[in-house]
């Protein structure tokens, strides 16, 4: 199992990106808790990884913080809850939210994030409220050297696609990042906005 993944990144897609180490590109599926954090294109990045194995693939899921990590094999273990939704969980609500909003049983906030129903914010709650503690560092990722590249003019594209990715539908993905006047911005960004404002 590959518990760890540092190297450059070489091509960053929300919600995949791909890192090299040891002269292979490993693609890895994060959270956009983790995307926002992410260095630019080129830069290293030093990833903690979990490992889902299936009959007919191996994928890689991948953490800046050990809350995030955490979070997502715990959702994992939640009845009827996989990889794919474990991720559009924490694209939506990262670890201090996600603590919050199970602890205080806001099944409506919970159930703004796309897959989630009332039936399964309310499993969630059921099933993690004892279980999960605080998490560590609410605010503190940990410290990435660089930033986010500069937006080129297929950012705001990049946006709507990977809230797609996401599960938003396509007219909501667009509306949202329509909404977004500011010039300028990396597809992080966007993202980070968008999923701000249909969270409203």
């Amino acid at each position: 199992m590959i518990g760890r993944l540092r190297g450059p990144i070489l091509e960053k897609a929300p919600p995949t990106l791909i890192v090299e180490a040891g002269g292979v590109g490993y693609t890895v599926d994060a959270p956009l808790s983790t995307i926002y954090h992410l260095p630019a294109v080129g830069e290293e990045v030093n990833l903690r990884v979990h490992t889902v194995v299936r009959e007919d693939a191996i994928q890689l899921y991948g953490f800046l913080t050990a809350d995030e990590q955490r979070l997502f094999v715990a959702l994992l273990r939640v009845t009827g809850v996989g990889a794919k939704l474990a991720l559009q969980v924490l694209s939506g609500l990262p670890p201090a939210e996600l603590w919050r909003c199970i602890q205080e049983e806001d099944l409506k906030r919970m159930s703004s994030v796309p897959g989630i129903g009332k039936k399964t914010a309310q499993r969630l709650v059921m099933e993690l409220r004892d279980t999960l503690d605080a998490p560590g560092g609410a605010e503190g990722f940990e410290t990435v050297a660089g930033g986010a590249a500069p937006a080129g003019g297929g950012a705001r594209r990049e946006a709507v696609a990977a809230l797609q990715e996401l599960g938003y539908g396509s007219d909501q993905a667009e509306q949202a990042v329509a909404g977004i006047h500011e010039e300028g911005l990396t597809v992080e960004e966007l993202l980070k906005r968008s999923l701000q404002s249909m969270a409203r």
